[in-house]
């Protein structure tokens, strides 16, 4: 993109990121979003805990320069840093819940990370990012070469390499990176570990304008319900095959692997247990930073099955030729919303049918009235002879949550997760569905729970008759609280 006056003008008038910058109380939008969302990597927060915090934030402030400094309330700003005008926040209401949410925009985390590189750093290294670049570049130059002779030549070239340095290392000459070094890497490790959790907001908001303008086509389509489908599904499968969608199912992948996942704690765990690394006094949250990226993972993923939910329920629309005088009013009705989206009424637009409340005095209530004592005839009781069989009794399937939780702890007692498949194989199941069902609620209610859709795991179990049954389930990840 060009950086000339035009395009910065219309950027600095439009732009969220921008107005932000130039609002009066911008250290007050900026220090309160990047304490409450940036800081602990929090991805969206309920209406009442954020107007609790800003409620603080703002008494500490008038505290210092005045009742007048901020003379509105803590609800009045989150709702104005939310409007259209301003996009410093979105506000939106979970599935299940009628309370607000927030969640800050990416425009306003590419405005918190600007702010947050114009502070002086102590220590600016340079080697660990030429590193890297030429890492990229000999990767490209790799895997873009398509002469075989070529490729074997190198990798040969990368193994004299190798045994040359394991030559030195038996013979005692031992490489140390010194503390500038681990300094430089560890400086330039933080930075992409920031900007990969500022990447994942913006890929949500990619796939949410796209769910929304999906919504919209199916709102105001008028031709058929094959026609409506094919386009949208060639659009969803051009987004799962372009570049972004390529990266981020690539990247999902990887960290989805139980053994990236324990690398990455051991290494987390080794560097950050070295002096020169202490001394940096590093965020204690930064041994968690892959559980991070997989919570924001989770997110964008959640997004996504919201697209898929929509296209689902319009497939679902059995009313669609029986009722279609409705599905005509419901449409226009919908078209007119989205045509007044935003126009915005003037004064009074609800009218209510009743002004006043209906008053119940509590004397109007009819006195309590004892029910009738029932008269119980005295008749003598005769043995009666039955015959009833009672094994149905004894037959009863009784299975035990607590010692199937036990299987669970027992198995993440050496690892940090497992998947429920391999819990029900090595604790086979005794009762069959039921106890394949405790299973699916005890890992609803476990604290930390992972499901990818995207693979399918087999269980088996046997009856007593000798006939095996398999379920197919989508892989649930249970980790270590």
């Amino acid at each position: 993109m060009a950086l000339d006056y035009a395009t910065l003008a219309l950027l600095r008038q439009n732009h969220p990121a921008w107005r932000l910058l130039r609002a009066d109380h911008a250290p007050l939008v900026a220090g309160f979003l990047h304490r409450v969302f940036i800081a602990p990597n929090v991805r969206n927060l309920s209406q009442a805990d954020l107007v609790e915090a800003l409620e603080d934030e703002l008494f500490a402030l008038r505290e210092q320069h005045g009742a007048e400094a901020f003379p509105r309330t803590a609800q009045d700003y989150l709702n104005d840093w939310a409007e259209n005008d301003k996009g410093w926040l979105r506000k939106f209401y979970p599935p299940g819940t009628d309370e607000p949410h927030f969640d800050l925009t990416p425009a306003t985390e590419k405005a918190l990370a600007w702010l947050e590189g114009l502070t002086e750093r102590a220590f600016v290294g340079t080697e660990s990012r030429l590193l890297t670049l030429f890492e990229l570049l000999r990767q490209m130059n790799e895997g873009s070469q398509t002469d075989p002779q070529v490729r074997i030549a190198e990798l040969q070239k990368r193994r004299s390499e190798i045994d040359a340095e394991i030559a030195r290392i038996l013979a005692g000459d031992i490489p140390l990176l010194d503390d500038t070094g681990l300094k430089d890497r560890f400086q330039q490790f933080l930075q992409l570990a920031r900007e990969l959790l500022t990447d994942f907001r913006e890929v949500e908001h990619n796939f949410r304008t796209l769910d929304r303008k999906v919504r919209e086509r199916i709102a105001l389509w008028e031709g058929s319900k094959g026609a409506l489908l094919e386009e949208i599904m060639g659009e969803r499968d051009a987004i799962a095959d372009s570049d972004q969608g390529k990266s981020f199912r690539a990247f999902w992948d990887f960290l989805m692997s139980q053994s990236r996942q324990e690398e990455l704690t051991r290494l987390l765990e080794q560097v950050l247990s070295l002096p020169p690394i202490q001394s940096m006094r590093p965020e204690t949250r930064l041994q968690r930073v892959h559980y991070d990226w997989l919570e924001a993972g989770e997110h964008t993923q959640r997004t996504v099955a919201k697209l898929s939910e929509q296209l689902r329920r319009f497939l679902d629309d059995q009313a669609w030729l029986e009722n279609r005088r409705i599905m005509d009013i419901l449409h226009s009705v919908e078209n007119h919303a989205l045509a007044l989206r935003e126009a915005f009424p003037s004064g009074d637009f609800m009218p209510l049918a009743e002004t006043a409340a209906q008053i119940e005095l509590p004397l109007e209530r009819p006195l309590y009235r004892p029910p009738l004592k029932p008269l119980i005839a005295e008749m003598a009781l005769t043995e009666g002879d039955a015959d009833v069989d009672t094994a149905a009794l004894y037959a009863q399937v009784v299975v035990d949550r607590a010692e199937l939780t036990r299987n669970i702890r027992q198995e993440l007692q050496g690892r940090s997760q497992i998947t429920l498949a391999e819990v029900v194989t090595r604790h086979p199941l005794r009762h069959g569905l039921a106890e394949l069902v405790a299973y699916l609620q005890l890992a609803g209610e476990w604290p930390r729970t992972v499901v990818d859709d995207e693979v399918q795991e087999q269980v088996s179990w046997q009856l007593e008759t000798g006939v095996v049954r398999r379920a197919t389930l989508p892989r649930i990840i249970l980790l270590k609280d």
